[in-house]
């Protein structure tokens, strides 16, 4: 935490893993400073020695709060959500929450990984476009089914919860792949409608410390 005492969240405004923390902590009122990591100027910045000391793994978000730094954008949220619990984005119904939990891995673990800016490296350039458009269309196909069956005003009932906090990044990642949502009128009915509030807004790409001129709104 900084001298005055607020938390330190390093990010990279386009990072989709960064953008789920700042909802959160945007969600539950917590000032916190901004430390840009520009995961492509300089080779990345998230390879340097101070940086791989916060984080062996070499990723963003990573937040400094309480004395202690975490890494891992679920592990960041489920931790503000046990030490700062208002507004609540865990339901307390068992049943629930097993259903945020499963929509947040399906995205976490299932769709953004394969789309990762670290896999499509790996890629002849001329394949990221169509790699990432399967992997998110294969992603959305299962998440849409699902939606079916949990989503009220949002992915789970009418509160918002951590399922929805890893679903508008998805999607944003799915425009900037250019990934047709016709087929997912769940997701796009959802997306739209969290991104009328105030924290989704807040915490936009287009409106961080590092976000290029060319790309603020």
């Amino acid at each position: 935490m900084t001298e005055s005492g607020k938390p330190i969240l390093y990010s990279y405004f386009r990072s989709s893993c960064s953008w789920r923390v700042r909802i959160a902590l945007a969600l539950k009122s917590i000032d916190y400073e901004t430390i840009p990591t520009n995961l492509i100027k300089d080779g990345g910045q998230q390879f340097s020695k101070e940086f791989q000391a916060l984080n062996p793994m070499k990723q963003v978000p990573v937040l400094k709060i309480d004395g202690i730094t975490i890494g891992q954008s679920l592990a960041i949220i489920e931790y503000l959500e046990e030490t700062r619990p208002t507004p609540r984005l865990l339901p307390q119904d068992p049943k629930k929450r097993a259903y945020v939990h499963m929509i947040s891995n399906l995205i976490v673990s299932g769709i953004q990984p394969l789309q990762n800016l670290s896999v499509l490296k790996q890629l002849r350039q001329e394949n990221n476009l169509p790699w990432a458009q399967k992997a998110i269309s294969s992603g959305f196909e299962a998440l849409e089914q699902i939606l079916q069956g949990t989503a009220g005003k949002y992915c789970v009932g009418d509160e918002v919860t951590m399922a929805d906090l890893c679903l508008v990044p998805q999607v944003a990642n799915a425009e900037r792949f250019e990934v047709d949502l016709t087929p997912y009128p769940a997701i796009s009915r959802i997306n739209k409608t969290l991104l009328t509030l105030e924290a989704f807004q807040v915490s936009h790409p287009c409106r961080q410390p590092d976000t290029p001129p060319e790309l603020r709104a």
